[in-house]
């Protein structure tokens, strides 16, 4: 005697197909939301206790980014600057603004002023600023237009998906050094008028993968395989 329909096979067999595809579009969905800035925060703007304008200080002024950033070339840590350093303009311009009293009080009684970090890796990765900057990766490669930032906010998702996409084929992103902090440079790019080359070791490049390619061998960049390996950042 049947005791179920025959329908039920239908119905088993669209159930299967139903919770799987629930299952796969559940597996989608966090799989996006793990790269929205809702989990990034790529696009945030943190608050801070002074509001801080890299637009008006390095476009509008031409401040140099090692001047407040003082340890990026030999440190792992960029430095955040100390008031004093603020204060070397600040005691001559701007001294009785209103918003700037936060800079004035921490001067005088030199007590540090806390700033919200924006930028900021997982304490279980080793990232080094100075191994970058040496290499030939420009400043604005991983923070972005920070130079046209009125209030700073982290431009990439700084996954490891964001990194590794680098250290996969370093040659289409290394500039040379003296470039690193050039916030308006360019890549080099296939041009018969050559109006967008760049000059390395003499010689001339209008192709990036070339340019990076020569980078990689006069700054000894590691192997793909070295810099991709889990020990390299996951110490």
């Amino acid at each position: 005697m049947q005791i179920f329909p025959r329908s039920s096979n239908n119905i088993a067999r669209a159930s299967l197909v139903i919770v799987a595809v629930v299952v796969a579009g559940l597996g989608w969905g966090l799989w996006e939301l793990e790269r929205t800035p809702y989990v990034t925060n790529a696009g945030v703007r943190r608050p801070q206790p002074v509001p801080f304008s890299h637009q008006h200080h390095v476009t509008g002024l031409g401040i140099d980014c090692r001047y407040c950033h003082t340890s990026v070339e030999q440190s792992s840590f960029a430095g955040i600057p100390p008031t004093k350093t603020c204060m070397n303009c600040h005691s001559q311009i701007w001294t009785n603004a209103a918003l700037l009293e936060p800079v004035r009080e921490s001067f005088r009684s030199g007590k540090s002023i806390e700033w919200s970090r924006v930028n900021q890796v997982p304490n279980f990765v080793y990232f080094n600023h100075s191994i970058h900057i040496n290499k030939g990766v420009g400043c604005n490669t991983c923070h972005g237009p920070i130079d046209k930032m009125p209030l700073v906010y982290q431009a990439e998702s700084l996954q490891m998906e964001f990194c590794l996409n680098c250290h996969r084929a370093t040659e289409k992103y290394l500039r040379p050094r003296e470039q690193v902090f050039n916030m308006r440079y360019e890549p080099p790019a296939h041009n018969p008028l050559h109006e967008n080359d760049v000059v390395f070791n003499g010689h001339s490049y209008d192709d990036q993968i070339e340019l990076g390619n020569a980078i990689k061998e006069q700054y000894k960049v590691r192997s793909v395989r070295d810099i991709t390996s889990c020990n390299t950042c996951h110490r």
